[in-house]
């Protein structure tokens, strides 16, 4: 056997041996986490309100609580951050207009969460007076995301082949019309990823939202006012095992880690499912 034929096969294990090893990390993971919250995830936990001193309170406002701001980050970020690697892709040119958008979209890449928590407590909470409030943590939230928005976009944008916006060009169309509707469209799948990547970590954020949205819930689950505080799955987690009062701390964490992983996981099948059935019917036709 030749030693090129040697290098081939020992690269191949050594990949095949780093898939099948990110497999059994998910896997352990997902057992362990599971396996020790699904028994505590009943009706009666999903539904009620939390309790502060009390056993047996649920984590329904929180639920509701982490799909309203997640939601509410995404409306903010999404314009901003796909106009933004829409333009970088396709319209901007070289020189210090730019250079300044990319060096920000870097160094706003690089801020810690933690930093940019402290930013929407001086900005939102005690500059604009608003206090813990669930528009003050999605604002901030949304600074999270655009980063991520951006270079995704911008890559994806790039991605496709030049002969899309030839052949557009070509046939008569305007700058904005290939854009829109011959670039974007192939373009959607990795910008969905993109926002799966940045909804995913909104979910699971916890240190943007102590600062500014608080470690209360409303009382009422499906409460719109953006001026309440919004604890979310993943804060109440933090809280119920740093400063809880709550005899059963460890259930409600346990139960709250297992759902919070249920419903990153439904978000990433919520969106991954539409796209492969579109891709495949585009593919079909």
């Amino acid at each position: 056997m030749s030693r090129a034929r040697v290098f081939d096969r020992l690269a191949t294990l050594l990949l095949w041996a780093a898939g099948l090893g990110t497999l059994v990390i998910l896997a352990a993971f997902l057992i362990r986490i599971l396996g020790q919250g699904l028994p505590y995830i009943t009706w009666d936990f999903l539904t009620t309100r939390s309790q502060a001193m009390k056993a047996g309170g649920g984590v329904g406002s929180q639920l509701f609580n982490t799909f309203y701001l997640t939601g509410l980050s995404l409306l903010f970020s999404l314009p901003i951050g796909v106009g933004a690697g829409v333009y970088m892709a396709e319209y901007a040119k070289p020189g210090r207009f730019t250079d300044l958008v990319r060096l920000s979209v870097e160094a706003l890449a690089s801020v810690p969460s933690i930093v940019l928590g402290l930013f929407g407590m001086i900005l939102f909470v005690n500059t604009m007076g608003w206090g813990f409030t669930i528009i003050g943590g999605a604002l901030t939230l949304s600074l999270l995301n655009l980063p991520t928005l951006v270079r995704v976009t911008e890559e994806t944008m790039r991605s496709v082949p030049a002969i899309y916006r030839e052949g557009s060009l070509a046939l008569g169309a305007t700058r904005w019309q290939t854009v829109s509707k011959a670039v974007l469209p192939s373009a959607l799948p990795g910008i969905l990823t993109g926002v799966t990547l940045v909804a995913g970590r909104a979910i699971g954020e916890t240190a943007i939202l102590i600062y500014t949205a608080g470690v209360t819930a409303s009382r009422h689950m499906g409460d719109l006012n953006l001026f309440n505080a919004g604890e979310t799955l993943a804060v109440r987690i933090w809280y119920v095992k740093s400063e809880g009062l709550v005899p059963d701390a460890d259930a409600i964490a346990a139960g709250t880690s297992a759902l919070l992983l249920i419903v990153v996981l439904v978000f990433n099948l919520a969106l991954a499912l539409p796209l492969y059935l579109w891709q495949k019917k585009r593919m079909g036709r």
